[in-house]
């Protein structure tokens, strides 16, 4: 069962999804738990992979074919985690702030959330203030992740945290940002928990954050 892991595990590394995602078909049909290929085998790898792009080892085009994989393995795993009732780490509602299209940092940041346990809710881009409050309300999220590539739109972070607060929900959400043009210090000028420079930076955020408030 073990080699199956480690099977797993290296055709993620390998960013190579069509060999993932019959790996883990094939784990299933051994009889192994969906949860324990995802935090033995899934959870792991996208570790490693998040570790290889902080060292330069890997690029943006290999993080993103290794998200597209760990997305192909999810579609898979997901259904089997909702039968089993395997709680998610939390509940993450992402989106591109009011005003900004760009969205694959945000797609980074929202599959290695949901390679880390997270269930995601993912509100695209151009999401107004009120839609994010619409959204935690309706999924009973712990966690808001803000996305931003402008610096004509990343003022909009700060409508968003306020929208949350008038609603009464700034309190029960950790609320992280990122973007190019953001910084720790514009993060705090705004009144937000956190700050991550990448996708995998913000997935370790968000699992520390979520498991100090625990």
């Amino acid at each position: 069962m073990d080699d199956k892991l480690t099977a797993i595990g290296k055709a993620l590394v390998d960013c190579n999804q069509a060999l993932l995602c019959q790996e883990v078909e094939g784990a299933l049909a051994a009889g192994l738990a969906p949860a324990r290929i995802l935090q033995d085998a899934l959870v792991p790898s996208m570790r490693e992979v998040g570790r290889l792009f902080e060292e330069g080892e890997f690029f943006l085009p290999e993080m993103l074919v290794a998200a597209r994989a760990m997305k192909g393995a999810m579609a898979i795993l997901g259904p089997r985690l909702a039968a089993a009732d395997v709680r998610p780490l939390g509940k993450v509602v992402a989106g591109t702030v009011e005003g900004d299209l760009h969205d694959i940092g945000k797609n980074l940041v929202c599959t290695l959330l949901g390679g880390a346990g997270f269930e995601i809710h993912d509100l695209g881009a151009d999401v107004k203030p009120a839609r994010f409050v619409a959204a935690v309300q309706e999924h009973g999220a712990n966690v808001v992740a803000l996305s931003a590539l402008l610096t004509t739109t990343m003022v909009n972070m700060k409508g968003t945290i306020d929208a949350l607060a008038a609603a009464g929900l700034r309190k029960r959400v950790i609320v992280l940002v990122g973007g190019a043009p953001l910084s720790p210090a514009y993060a705090a000028e705004i009144g937000a928990d956190g700050f991550a420079p990448d996708a995998s930076r913000a997935a370790k955020l968000a699992a520390r954050l979520v498991t100090e408030r625990a």
